[in-house]
């Protein structure tokens, strides 16, 4: 999802700048003054953070800024440890409204012929808190899927990143392109909770 694209469902930004501390009034849905002004402070921190931390492709950088900000550092720490060693990682999707994340839940259901990509229904997914991203791996400018290769950068960044999960390590449903960080709830529904409150969560 794209930062326009964040922006669009206010209630929905709204929840996602107050739970990180940048709107401090009523959750109404409504875009005003007090929503501009949270908005650009985003922004400002935002900016601040890719300054500090380095930037990176353009797609990596359109899906950083959906994120919540401490897990925009974790993003751009996770990125610098693997291009550092030389690989083409880009972040490839990073928050999705609820909207969004039902609309990737009914592929591969209901008569809908696409693969299936998600288990997760709208307000199930670390991805609906700027939470979580998925990245891509290129060789050559081609797009690689085989899991075999993800699998020595999860190892690599997972060494040096106390912060971060990986999709890879989990025993259900396994996600090798997915890494989030870790949050103060471990419950999919306690950071819901949490995010539709306008609290702090990570």
């Amino acid at each position: 999802m794209s930062y326009q694209l964040l922006k669009a469902d206010v209630l929905f930004y709204q929840r996602f700048l107050k739970a990180n501390g940048l709107y401090k009034k009523t959750l109404d849905g409504l875009w005003g003054k007090n929503t501009d002004a949270a908005d650009a402070a985003f922004v400002q921190q935002s900016q601040a953070t890719a300054t500090q931390y380095g930037t990176f492709d353009a797609r990596s950088e359109g899906n950083i800024i959906t994120l919540a900000p401490k897990v925009q550092i974790l993003a751009r720490q996770f990125l610098k440890i693997l291009t550092n060693a030389g690989k083409d990682v880009r972040i490839i999707s990073g928050t999705r409204t609820y909207a969004e994340q039902d609309a990737l839940y009914r592929q591969g259901r209901n008569g809908n012929t696409q693969p299936k990509v998600t288990n997760a229904r709208g307000g199930q997914s670390n991805h609906n808190f700027g939470l979580a991203w998925d990245i891509g791996l290129f060789e050559n400018g081609k797009y690689i899927t085989k899991d075999n290769k993800y699998i020595p950068l999860a190892n690599l960044a997972k060494t040096q990143l106390t912060n971060l999960e990986w999709g890879g390590d989990w025993v259900s449903f396994q996600d090798i392109p997915h890494f989030q960080y870790k949050v103060v709830d471990a419950s999919v529904a306690g950071v819901r909770a949490l995010f539709e409150d306008g609290k702090a969560y990570v």
